[in-house]
């Protein structure tokens, strides 16, 4: 930042910087072709797992339900969501080409935010359809019908589109003349306030507010929601039926617990030039564990879905 003090006026107020170097984890550089291999099985179980669920649900009539609808879209988020960050990470674990453009930075910031507050605000969603589903069961088919699904699931989208896109474009016109060193593995909103040279403190406070209403909004539902739906399980009369309920909501809260928590620890404060090296860590869990996490503990330990899984192997077979 000091820099951008000897230079002229005119250069002061435009930005100077056409690319940036992605910093990585210098610390551990060295282990580079095994944190590729590490991370590459990750990225590919990630994908794999969460296009299971997408094709599974479209594929299998009985899977045609509110849940598996948004369960189905959630996992199309997980999948851009990764596939925003990790493609680039591998290339800097394998070939430590750190560079990234200024166009480049910006749009794998917006892919990366948008999709993530969109999924953010779905988790709400589903919160609730779990809510109707367990809380109000007589009257499920009549409120969560298919017009109010994608009703919802456009909500997310709609809300989340403009929010990001005014945040991103806020922090592009920021300064940026020096130094170009992002200390993140990917693109993130925090790092690059940080390596502004212009006033940067209006759109840090339009990151942490517009962090605070989505993150905490959604926090929100779904913790009424879960509450809830927790008292409607206690009051059942099997204990049998209660510890089943409360093995899958207990699968369920874990993922979230690690979203919500790293997200909030990254973005929900006002000051973005704190922590960055934190911020690295608690965005790993975010981008690599929880989207891993997400097929196995939402789905792919569904009876329903395994039953689909055999069938739709066993046709596969048979066609051959």
């Amino acid at each position: 930042m000091m820099l951008c003090k000897d230079m002229p006026m005119e250069m002061r107020n435009g930005t100077t910087v056409q690319e940036f170097i992605l910093e990585g984890f210098p610390a551990i550089q060295h282990l580079g072709k095994i944190l590729f291999l590490v991370h590459l099985l990750a990225y590919l179980a990630s994908i794999a797992g969460n296009a299971v669920i997408v094709t599974i649900t479209c594929a299998d009539s009985r899977l045609h339900t509110p849940m598996y609808f948004f369960l189905s879209i959630f996992s199309f988020l997980e999948c851009g969501v990764v596939s925003a960050v990790i493609p680039k990470l591998l290339v800097i674990f394998l070939l430590d080409r750190k560079i990234i453009s200024f166009l480049a930075c910006f749009i794998q910031a917006f892919v990366f935010l948008f999709l993530g507050a969109a999924g953010f605000l779905l988790i709400a969603v589903m919160s609730l359809d779990r809510y109707v589903a367990i809380c109000k069961p007589l009257h499920y088919t009549t409120i969560m019908n298919p017009k109010t699904c994608f009703l919802l699931v456009t909500a997310c989208f709609t809300l989340a589109f403009p929010l990001i896109s005014g945040m991103v474009i806020k922090v592009s016109q920021l300064s940026f003349c020096g130094p170009h060193v992002i200390p993140h593995f990917f693109c993130d909103v925090g790092p690059l306030i940080h390596l502004s040279c212009s006033d940067s403190r209006s759109a840090e406070m339009l990151a942490f507010a517009l962090a605070l209403v989505i993150l905490l909004t959604s926090l929100i539902i779904t913790i009424i929601a879960y509450s809830n739906i927790v008292v409607t399980i206690v009051r059942l009369p099997s204990a049998r039926e209660r510890q089943k309920a409360f093995s899958t909501c207990s699968s369920h809260l874990i993922v979230l617990s690690l979203m919500y928590g790293s997200c909030v620890f990254i973005y929900v404060k006002p000051k973005q030039r704190n922590r960055l090296d934190s911020n690295r860590e608690a965005a790993l869990v975010n981008t690599v564990v929880t989207p891993l996490l997400n097929p196995v503990i939402y789905t792919l330990r569904n009876k329903q879905v395994h039953q689909a899984l055999r069938e739709t192997m066993c046709r596969m077979k048979i066609s051959r």
